[in-house]
């Protein structure tokens, strides 16, 4: 088996880290190829880039047209139709890998040849003083234990397993095939959009989840510290899930977990029942495959909320 990996960079203003980002990358012996995408960086990322492909032919740096910023999904995206290799990972520009980084993944797609995915922990290098708290929340990312492929995406919708990050996965390219790209209308989140989608539609499988093979650098600039970001697109990531869900014959179990996820997620709005039954409306008409279902039914406001809506109806005699 001739296993060979595309590592898939975005670069946006990271002098002070891309080096050792594809440093890491360069040291594994398993990858072919390193895509840095320069997404509009104002600094000195692209000279130092420059001066690295010097000494290494391996790295391979794109722009977007006019060498405009496009976001992490556009530049990722623009990475993978860039890759020639089988085999994709991807690296943030202020990450790095650790040794061995393939190894296990090189082991495992070989055993099983129907295995289109393989994820792993991922640990936290501090550039920044933070809490003992947070050194212990980021201190491994990682599933608690090993998932069945079939039961993943139930597993990581539901959040008691852990989760884990795109650092540490390595897939098939035909996989993009199944799943699509990254959903460019997803300022966050997009990375999780696609785990759930190949999570339903592929293959993946455990690696090494107790210990990391990825470092995730932690500083001021990182944007998951955007609380309030995440919050405003966490209903756009399961709205994302649903309307492909319903587009790509995903069983109608799994879309009616995702449902219930964005009704929870609406029951926390102070929202009149008309604008809920506005959603309802929206929410259909961009399923049309399950228009004729019983979630129609069941989630319809009116039904939903009725026992508030109707409660004198519902009172027992005492």
């Amino acid at each position: 088996m001739n296993f060979e990996v595309s590592v898939i960079i975005p670069v946006f203003n990271a002098e002070s880290y891309v080096a050792k980002a594809i440093d890491s990358a360069l040291q594994q012996s398993e990858v072919r190829e390193v895509i840095v995408i320069n997404d509009g960086s104002t600094d000195q990322s692209v000279e130092i880039i420059e001066d690295l492909q010097k000494s290494d032919s391996r790295i391979k740096l794109f722009h977007h047209k006019n060498k405009i910023n496009k976001g992490r999904s556009e530049t990722r995206n623009l990475g993978i139709s860039k890759a020639t290799s089988e085999y994709i990972a991807f690296l943030d520009a202020d990450d790095f890998y650790l040794g061995n980084r393939f190894k296990n993944d090189h082991f495992l797609f070989k055993e099983d040849q129907i295995t289109e995915g393989v994820y792993n922990a991922i640990g936290a290098h501090f550039y920044k003083e933070v809490s003992s708290q947070e050194r212990q929340r980021l201190n491994l990312t990682s599933v608690t234990e090993v998932i069945e492929a079939k039961q993943l995406f139930n597993i990581l919708l539901s959040g008691r397993l852990g989760y884990f990050s795109i650092d540490g996965l390595t897939v098939k390219k035909t996989v993009f095939n199944k799943t699509g790209v990254f959903n460019n209308t997803l300022k966050v989140a997009e990375d999780t959009d696609l785990i759930w989608k190949m999570a339903l539609k592929c293959k993946l499988v455990s690696g090494v989840i107790d210990e990391p093979v990825a470092m995730r650098g932690v500083h001021d600039g990182n944007v998951f510290n955007n609380e309030d970001l995440y919050e405003e697109y966490n209903l756009k990531l399961f709205e994302s899930i649903l309307f492909w869900s319903a587009k790509n014959n995903i069983d109608i179990k799994k879309i009616e977990r995702i449902i219930e996820k964005i009704w929870i997620l609406k029951s926390r709005q102070t929202h009149s029942v008309l604008k809920k039954m506005n959603y309802w409306f929206y929410l259909t008409t961009n399923m049309t495959s399950t228009l004729f279902t019983y979630l129609t039914v069941k989630y319809f406001p009116l039904i939903r909320y009725r026992k508030t809506l109707f409660s004198f109806m519902y009172k027992q005699d005492k």
